[in-house]
């Protein structure tokens, strides 16, 4: 173990809760085999104190906390993350929140975002589908990315409409949400226009998941 990778998780630990861990699965939904129950207040600051470092941040990946996962994202160099991670990284996602981290904080900030999306997206794995769409919420809400390549993965959230599983159709409509909340005209227009053609469907999934996104859409600010 590097001073490093010593240092980030003794932090980890100093800041753990026993309520917190225990409250993530049947409070927020997160399960996963090893937790230590840090709130991510505590880990985003302990992120601040380390700073970018790409080596720790694959220190911190291998560990296996999920804990340490989070800070993984939050430290990581964009710049540096290859597909390779990027993959190798989606095969170990076993909760939602772990997959929209990732994605919101890390990968959607990498010249991959775009091909790792089209890969994902027809995966069997429920996370590895769901990081899919996740990252193209991400890339989508972040404003990354021309419009024609936001436009160009409507056809896979349509495509993904039907999935019943849990993680992958909120997946799906937070993507669709994500497009719609575009300040770009033709972006907010064609995934409206989705969301109306889903909501109508006789498939209960596609129904739910286009009038979720209609419900988000006339909020005020939607």
């Amino acid at each position: 173990m590097t001073d490093g990778l010593e240092a980030a998780l003794a932090a980890l630990q100093a800041a753990a809760s026993p309520e917190v861990r225990d409250a993530l699965a049947p409070r927020y939904g997160i399960v996963t085999a090893r937790a230590l129950g840090v709130p991510m207040a505590r880990m985003q600051a302990i992120a601040r104190d380390i700073g970018r470092d790409h080596w720790l941040a694959a220190e911190l990946w291998a560990s296996g906390w999920y804990e340490a996962r989070t800070l993984a994202a939050l430290v990581d160099d964009p710049a540096a993350v290859t597909v390779a991670q990027m993959d190798g990284w989606r095969a170990d996602f076993d909760n939602w929140a772990i997959v929209d981290t990732v994605c919101f904080k890390l990968f959607d900030r990498t010249p991959h975002a775009f091909g790792r999306i089209d890969a994902w997206a027809g995966l069997e794995a429920e996370f590895g589908r769901r990081a899919a769409f996740a990252l193209l919420a991400s890339v989508a809400l972040h404003g990354r990315g021309g419009e024609a390549e936001i436009l160009a993965r409507l056809p896979l959230i349509e495509a993904a409409s039907t999935d019943p599983r849990n993680f992958v159709k909120k997946g799906v409509s937070w993507a669709l949400k994500g497009v719609g909340s575009s300040k770009r005209p033709a972006e907010r227009a064609a995934a409206r226009a989705l969301a109306g053609r889903l909501a109508a469907s006789g498939d209960p999934v596609q129904r739910w998941i286009g009038r979720d996104a209609l419900k988000a859409f006339r909020k005020p600010g939607g």
